[in-house]
């Protein structure tokens, strides 16, 4: 079982950058993989950004690639989201997820295909 709670997230006006953390813990390894969803009010929990644990094989979304950046703090047990330029549309709340068993060989976009989420947190960009 793996727990995972995201922080960082908040009020920030247009243009700014904020950056979310998401704690894992319990039994992760390097074989799993990582991901940052996101949910706006009225709309489908939309995909942002993969990449495996071990490093590698990150995809992010044609709506934040090169604003947003995943990285990982292996001795923290810890996924990053660096946000960027952020926009108003970017307002949503944004969900940590993991998957079990991640090969480096495909990306994996869906929400079906995570094990494990966190609770959330909420961004808001204002114009």
């Amino acid at each position: 079982q793996v727990q995972l709670v995201e922080s960082g997230g908040g009020l920030v006006q247009a243009g700014g950058s904020l950056r979310l953390s998401c704690a894992a813990s319990g039994r992760t390894s390097s074989d799993y993989g990582m991901a940052w969803f996101r949910q706006a009010p009225g709309k489908e929990r939309e995909f942002v950004v993969t990449m495996r644990w071990s490093g590698g094989s990150t995809y992010y979304a044609g709506s934040v690639k090169g604003r947003f950046t995943i990285s990982r703090d292996n001795a923290k047990n810890t996924v990053y989201l660096q946000m960027d330029s952020l926009k108003p549309e970017d307002t949503a709340v944004y969900y940590c997820a993991a998957r079990q068993r991640y090969s480096g060989l495909i990306y994996y976009t869906s929400e079906y295909q995570y094990d494990y989420w966190g609770p959330g947190t909420q961004v808001t960009v204002s114009s």
